[in-house]
């Protein structure tokens, strides 16, 4: 999904940006705060305009994918009907105002998806030594070799090597900043149970490497100088901890959960320490705290729970799956036909997570109870309805997101720092891919250079 192109807008340009998205929200919100699977008890799809239903009705998968969630190019998106201008109006608005998630220069994607470092072997990237990929999922690998690079020009630009890596989980980024990049790097996570595997993956690293040559400070461009891992918490509301003292350091966070992203800018800001940061969000529905940021003044500027939600799917993946006609599409028809039934026969369940077997039990059906076979095959037989209602709230996905993110540049640049978002994973594998980098004042050109702007 493509969007705003990546050069930089003006501290005015961005403010006005939120007001027209907490506009487009305000008139659309309806559409991603509610739950597919209430897409039948809560007559989702009648409540959008009658013009939408006539052409969005029975669409098939390809074309939604074509005409809606891609931008597409003008011979593929042909209308077979004339769409309402609301509609089109709405598609558009979508696209032009979130921010571009597509990476400059950082490599191709093949059919399937996947970046092109996964051609050869689907689990291997060959952009990243064979000793960074144990216990690594390709997803993994991708990320970290991606944002290890920004962080190590980060280093340079900054001429400093001390990072600290918030939310580090099993050590996979911290031990590739530190074997791999040279760099000095703190980890912190507050899962001890995490703190030990990436110990033990450290090891389990230098074994291998000494078993290749011992005694030598580099094996074939890789320090034998590991990372220091930390058990703590980074309370975003706690003044910063003694693994922010002097010296100079960079903040890091790959997919920092929820107020865990907050966190590191809140310690950027107000650590003097810092000199810059690097921070990829994730899990926005899990925020609990506020930034006293220029957003939070905007009408209809809260995000609900649901909305919030959603910015966190893969739109790129959906769209993928729309174009393949996946099986895996009619998961949601067939959850919101169950949410029917359990309601009818308790009102009081509502929303049950029953997405695993083991959970059954928890939605209170008798087994032996006949169904309503005419109700539930007219319900089923509208399964493309449901995929276009999800659609177009995937289609706002990106505009929430985009909010969010806006709320924390301006909020960098109202206390005089200098930042920049950067789409650096591939989309389709790595749907939180925008990395926000920031640093102290006087960085400016070396910041763009790192964003790839012309």
């Amino acid at each position: 999904m493509t969007g705003l192109s990546s050069q930089p807008l003006s501290l005015e340009e961005q403010k006005q940006l939120a007001v027209n998205i907490t506009h487009v929200l305000s008139l659309y919100g309806s559409i991603v705060d509610s739950y597919i699977i209430e897409f039948f008890t809560d007559n989702l799809w009648g409540k959008l305009p009658y013009s939408w239903q006539e052409v969005l009705t029975d669409l098939p998968s390809p074309r939604l994918a074509a005409v809606l969630l891609e931008k597409g190019k003008p011979e593929e998106v042909c209308y077979s009907v004339v769409w309402p201008l609301s509609l089109l109006a709405f598609k558009a608005t979508a696209h032009t105002l979130a921010f571009s998630r597509t990476p400059r220069g950082r490599g191709g994607m093949s059919a399937n998806g996947r970046p092109e470092e996964f051609r050869e072997n689907r689990c291997q990237s060959s952009k990243l030594n064979p000793l960074f990929r144990k216990h690594v999922k390709p997803k993994k690998q991708h990320e970290i070799q991606q944002l290890g690079k920004v962080v190590k020009k980060l280093s340079e630009i900054t001429r400093c090597d001390q990072v600290v890596d918030i939310g580090s989980g099993q050590g996979h980024l911290s031990r590739f900043l530190a074997f791999g990049l040279g760099l000095s790097v703190t980890a912190i996570e507050g899962d001890g149970r995490l703190v030990d595997m990436a110990t033990k993956f450290d090891r389990e690293l230098v074994w291998a490497l000494e078993k290749e040559q011992a005694g030598q400070a580099k094996v074939n461009g890789i320090s034998l100088r590991g990372p220091s891992h930390v058990a703590g918490w980074v309370d975003p509301q706690a003044p910063w901890r003694e693994f922010l003292l002097p010296p100079q350091l960079l903040l890091t966070g790959l997919h920092a959960c929820g107020d865990l992203s907050v966190a590191l800018l809140r310690h950027f800001t107000r650590c003097p320490h810092v000199v810059a940061m690097t921070s990829v969000a994730c899990c926005y529905m899990k925020l609990t705290t506020q930034e006293d940021a220029w957003v939070a003044g905007l009408p209809g500027h809260s995000l609900s729970y649901k909305a919030r939600e959603v910015a966190c799917h893969a739109v790129e993946d959906y769209a993928l799956r729309l174009r393949s006609e996946s099986p895996a599409l009619r998961t949601h028809c067939y959850r919101a036909t169950l949410e029917t039934l359990i309601r009818a026969a308790d009102p009081a369940k509502r929303r049950l997570g029953v997405q695993t077997i083991s959970r059954r039990g928890r939605v209170g059906l008798d087994p032996a109870a006949p169904l309503d076979r005419a109700c539930v095959d007219a319900m089923l037989a509208q399964q493309q309805n449901v995929v276009a209602f999800f659609s177009l709230a995937l289609l706002l996905a990106p505009l929430v997101e985009t909010l969010i993110l806006l709320d924390r540049m301006i909020y960098l640049q109202e206390q005089g720092f200098q930042c920049r978002l950067i789409p650096l994973f591939n989309p389709s594998f790595s749907p939180r891919n925008l990395v926000l980098v920031a640093a102290k004042a006087g960085l400016d050109p070396a910041l763009s250079t790192l964003a790839g702007e012309d």
